[in-house]
């Protein structure tokens, strides 16, 4: 061991020494009040079905963090090269600032992740902190994904998931049929959503696909097929699932396939594709002809662990560490003596309140949506009906989703919902219908026909923050980002239009109606929906 390991201290490096653990607890909490709407948003994330793992994944950092020490040998002499991870937490503190300023708290996560980052690499200098990357990029596994990317990635999987399980059925004897988002059983039917829960294992599979891939000792190709290989796995395991379930209600009855079904949505699925991920990698191993047993290429001896983790406290104070404790306890104290940002809500009136008659359109009974697609959307107010003409030859549907603060809710896109509900999107573009709505400012909406079978629909949707009409969800998020920050107005809509394109029509007589009904009902939207 190095000399300046053993050497006697003095009572100045005695002094020194513990100098810099004392920074690391300051910064750590300086840094919990800093990021705490990241954590709440991460604690609230974990109470979902699909992110019930993320409690497991700072242990899994935190195994393979040890497990990478071991690596590296006690480094002796002045550790350099550490004023980049400065520079990396200066830019966490940014984005913790910013994110608990428009109120989003997974930014405010992200940031988080970041600030971790920056102190290894101010602990350990840049030479050696990066090397330990795996472990803080691991961290991104207890993140939720953002609501569009997860709804599109999700919905996608779930409706491929549903008709590979329902061809399996088939083929294994089951009567099974898919009609839109329900498989129908006969006497049993599962609605796609409820079909594909064992699809909540992805994430965690994901994970530890990643661990297993890290710690894998075989060639570069063998950990891409570990890391790549979660998402298939699980897909097929749900399938299984699904065709299991068809085949027992025909044999068996629906009291037997109840019971199966949600026992397969345990612990099954996920034990079943761990297991699957190292019979992959040991058949890998058997295809290489490697000498090395499973055990060995995986590398996950857990001796040692203890002391490599309590060598932090041997980490150096320095100008560097001090400069991390300095910036993020300063962050935290603006933060916590800074006034609340004020949030201004609109006026305008409630849905409740929308006309059942606008121009020559007159409209139907509200309808009331599921409890499940209302939660799925989280909004604070919405209107849905059929609206008719005497001069139309077929109805239009009108959904408006009103968010007061979209901490409370987010965007659901109809490009994820429409196929969840057994459409086909046959086309989709954006077009301009400024000129139509009489807005006199930009306002672009996305045109869809979508299709089942033989019928087919058209459908214009956009989105809406205080006056931006614009069919792009990236463009309307960060316009809502940028007016709660110079605003303080947190809301936003969504609206959507339907109209069917009947027999013996061609799209441009249902573009017509859309339009006619589109300048209508713009002109009064505004009341519910604040510029």
């Amino acid at each position: 061991m190095s000399k300046s390991l053993t050497a006697a201290p003095s009572d100045l490096s005695l002094l020194r020494q513990g100098a810099g653990p004392a920074r690391r607890i300051l910064a750590v909490r300086a840094a919990g009040f800093l990021f705490r709407d990241g954590a709440a948003a991460l604690l609230a994330a974990w109470s979902t079905p699909e992110y019930t793992h993320g409690p497991i994944i700072p242990l899994l950092s935190a195994y393979l963090f040890a497990h990478q020490l071991k690596e590296y040998p006690p480094q002796p002499g002045p550790v350099g090269d550490r004023w980049p991870g400065v520079f990396v937490v200066l830019l966490s503190v940014l984005i913790g600032v910013a994110g608990t300023y428009v109120g989003v708290g997974d930014v405010v996560a992200y940031g988080l992740i970041v600030w971790i980052a920056g102190v290894i690499l101010t602990s350990f200098g840049w030479e050696r902190g990066r090397k330990f990357w795996p472990a803080v990029v691991h961290l991104v596994f207890m993140l939720p994904l953002p609501g569009f990317v997860h709804y599109a990635v999700t919905s996608e999987l779930q409706l491929f998931s549903s008709w590979l399980g329902v061809e399996m059925s088939r083929a294994m004897g089951g009567p099974v049929l898919l009609d839109g988002n329900i498989i129908d059983l006969g006497e049993f039917k599962l609605a796609v959503a409820e079909a594909c829960s064992g699809l909540r294992y992805l994430f965690p599979i994901m994970s530890f696909s990643y661990v297993f891939a890290t710690l894998y000792k075989g060639p570069t190709w063998h950990k891409a097929v570990l890391l790549l290989s979660a998402a298939p796995i699980t897909v097929m395991m749900n399938t299984v699932r699904i065709a299991i379930v068809g085949v027992m209600v025909d044999r068996f009855g629906i009291s037997h396939a109840e019971g199966l079904s949600h026992f397969l949505e345990g612990w099954v699925i996920f034990i079943s594709c761990v297991l699957i991920l190292f019979a992959l990698a040991w058949g890998m191993l058997k295809l290489q002809r490697s000498d090395m047993s499973l055990g060995e290429a995986m590398d996950m001896d857990l001796t040692g662990l203890g002391p490599q983790a309590a060598r932090l406290r041997l980490v150096r104070p320095s100008a560097a560490l001090a400069a991390v404790f300095v910036a993020t306890g300063l962050a935290g104290g603006v933060l916590a003596t800074a006034p609340e940002r004020e949030i201004t809500i609109p006026a305008r009136e409630p849905f409740a309140l929308f006309p059942r008659q606008i121009g020559e359109w007159r409209g139907g009974m509200p309808e009331i949506l599921e409890p499940a697609v209302q939660q799925s959307l989280g909004a604070y107010d919405y209107h849905l009906s059929d609206f008719v003409s005497p001069e139309e030859a077929a109805p239009v549907n009108v959904l408006a989703v009103y968010y007061e603060d979209q901490k409370d809710g987010s965007f659901h896109s109809p490009e994820v919902c429409i196929p969840a509900g057994g459409w086909e999107i046959a086309k989709i573009d954006t077009v301009d219908v400024s000129e139509v709505a009489g807005t006199g400012g930009a306002f672009t909406v996305n045109r869809a026909v979508i299709q089942k079978g033989v019928s087919r629909q058209l459908v214009y949707f956009w989105f809406d923050a205080s006056g931006v009409r614009t069919a792009s969800n990236f463009e309307v998020k960060a316009w809502m980002t940028w007016q709660r920050v110079t605003m303080g107005r947190p809301d936003g809509a969504l609206v959507r239009l339907i109209t069917p394109i009947l027999t013996g029509e061609v799209e441009a007589d249902a573009e017509a109606r859309r339009q006619r009904s589109l300048a209508e009902t713009s002109g009064v939207m505004g009341r519910f929906v604040p510029e």
